[in-house]
């Protein structure tokens, strides 16, 4: 069922909530110094040099909750949301202040979606690709949760830089808007929904835009990747290879980092979730010697991926098409000349020995 939305409506879903985020911040800093959630300087995968609050992720979800009182529709899936999002949000904060074990971390993302999926009835729908139908039957509860705790991990892992996990996600809210307008679907929940977001991560990232005041933490990067994941599934309904490319080409560069990311993990011999400082903004970085220049490029490739998205919707297949094949190229360069997947620098000192 789709809600109805105009003009005036986005401009005070957006206002309202952007303003609620960037007010509540500041606070949420002093709290996070007072309840020890802070992120020290660790030189072997952190790039900071003293001591910053994290949690600022707090601040985005009390901006949506404002945003869902205000504007969203009262239904059984949008509970559904607001209770798996308050769980991640928990997890996200007893993390920042105590980092916890990686099984209860994992077990509490899957209790969050579990919620989402079953009790919400979020879920992968049937859909024709081609011309051939694929219907998911009851595999597609176990996919969906499979689905929203890889995103959600997803986030977490390109969380890397001031301001690069908050402008990505950012990007695809505001995609996903575009693309709803597009389709007219303005008063679907995924937009509302995205609208509310682009608001509260546009406040939150006026603080946490290179140089950063506070760190969103894993309070933040859980729950946008919580909400980004549900969007996603939420776009399903349509039933259409549309509603399968859309999703994946605005998270092409977290998805496609994180892959690397354990695939370089597990070639080293390392566990999937070990932290190090070779994802794609990491590599950038030793190339810009700069955060806010690395931060900027990457939203600069983010928004090609979603322009890529966009032309599609548009029906511009052949546009979308020399998009994609340019970014595609672009992505295997970087892969062959960096340190994403293998470590040039040990190869050559071995050939040297």
């Amino acid at each position: 069922m789709d809600y109805y939305i105009n003009g005036y409506n986005i401009f005070f879903i957006v206002l309202i909530t952007f303003l609620t985020s960037a007010l509540l911040t500041p606070l949420v800093k002093k709290i996070a110094f007072h309840v020890g959630a802070v992120d020290k300087p660790d030189h072997k995968r952190k790039i900071h040099d003293h001591i910053m609050p994290s949690m600022g992720g707090l601040a985005i979800f009390f901006a949506f909750l404002i945003g869902y009182m205000l504007f969203a529709p009262k239904t059984t899936q949008m509970l559904s949301v607001l209770i798996g999002g308050f769980v991640v949000v928990i997890t996200g904060m007893l993390d920042d202040i105590n980092p916890l074990p990686a099984k209860v971390k994992f077990l509490m993302q899957i209790t969050a979606a579990c919620i989402t999926v079953f009790y919400g009835n979020i879920t992968f729908a049937d859909m024709t690709i081609f011309g051939i139908t694929f219907k998911f039957g009851i595999f597609a509860y176990p996919l969906a949760v499979l689905f929203m705790v890889s995103i959600m991990n997803a986030i977490n892992l390109c969380d890397g830089l001031d301001g690069l996990a908050t402008g990505t996600s950012t990007i695809y809210f505001a995609t996903i808007c575009i693309i709803g307008y597009i389709m007219n679907r303005l008063g679907g929940l995924d937009v509302i929904m995205c609208l509310i977001m682009v608001g509260a991560c546009l406040g939150f990232l006026f603080h946490n835009f290179p140089p950063a005041k506070i760190f969103m933490g894993d309070t933040g990067s859980l729950f946008l990747g919580f909400i980004i994941s549900v969007i996603a599934l939420l776009g399903f309904k349509t039933a259409t290879i549309t509603s399968l490319i859309i999703p994946l080409l605005t998270l092409f560069v977290p998805i496609i980092d994180t892959f690397f990311a354990m695939c370089r993990r597990i070639l080293k011999g390392e566990r999937i979730d070990h932290a190090d400082k070779e994802h794609l903004h990491h590599q950038l970085l030793k190339t810009t010697k700069s955060t806010r220049k690395t931060v900027i490029i990457m939203y600069l490739i983010n928004i090609l991926f979603a322009s890529v998205s966009i032309f599609y919707t548009l029906g511009d297949k052949k546009i979308s098409m020399i998009l994609y094949v340019i970014l595609l190229t672009f992505f295997i360069f970087l892969i062959w000349k960096t340190d994403i997947l293998f470590d040039h620098e040990k190869k050559d000192k071995k050939h040297e020995n």
